[in-house]
């Protein structure tokens, strides 16, 4: 169980970075040979239960995911219950988008499966189909980003405000949040200059924030005075 965290359990904290990290950006640089869809398609019936894999770590992240946004908003509740509820609600739907976002990574092996009724198609145009249905995972899972970091931001102003966090905590997942919203938009805007590098900024926020809460957790008494207050001012 998490120290200071009401008998939260750990991995919550830890599986969306693991799984994420595994999923999100190990499998596909196993699978996907960007403008080759022949080798692309080769590599997704050679490798079947590693791209299954690929998508079974989605599920666990997914499903984390919306147990961190509880958790989160039960432990900033007393900060701002608005911002708190506010911050969750836009998370989960972070979380839904990118849900939808993994029916085009799971519909390539349908695709090139060889089912009676794509018969019609040729080898190649099957090929092409099913690494167009990989572009498209991979931009509607980032068009989409935004809301996971706008989510961060909320949380990240939170974090400072709470007094049983540390503010340098609060300050990194800002900056990882306003990474994830600014590198959204440049995706949309201005693909060219929409770098990786942006996503980058949320792992070190994303790391301290999880190794705290493991190890050090919330200043208790403090998050108690603050839920005691909160409570009597509604």
């Amino acid at each position: 169980m998490c120290k200071g965290t009401q008998g939260l359990p750990e991995p919550c904290f830890w599986s969306p970075l693991v799984a994420g990290g595994f999923g999100e950006a190990y499998v596909p640089t196993k699978i996907i040979v960007s403008g080759d869809a022949a080798a692309t398609a080769a590599n997704i019936m050679n490798f079947r239960f590693l791209y299954r894999l690929g998508f079974a770590a989605f599920m666990i992240e997914s499903l984390c995911d919306i147990t961190l946004v509880v958790i989160m908003y039960a432990l900033l509740k007393p900060v701002s219950r608005e911002l708190s509820l506010l911050a969750a609600l836009i998370g989960l739907v972070g979380t839904a988008l990118f849900a939808f976002a993994e029916l085009f990574y799971f519909a390539p092996p349908l695709i090139i499966g060889g089912a009676g009724y794509l018969k019609t198609f040729s080898p190649d145009q099957l090929n092409a189909l099913a690494l167009l249905s990989l572009k498209f995972y991979g931009y509607a899972g980032m068009i989409f980003t935004a809301y996971y970091g706008m989510s961060w931001i909320i949380r990240a102003w939170l974090i400072f405000r709470s007094g049983y966090l540390p503010k340098f905590l609060g300050v990194l997942m800002a900056v990882g949040g306003v990474g994830f919203v600014v590198r959204n938009f440049l995706l949309i805007l201005a693909p060219r200059y929409a770098s990786d590098v942006l996503l980058m900024l949320m792992f070190p926020g994303g790391l301290l924030l999880a190794v705290w809460l493991l190890v050090k957790g919330v200043n208790v008494p403090k998050w108690k005075a603050k839920t005691s207050a909160a409570g009597a001012g509604q």
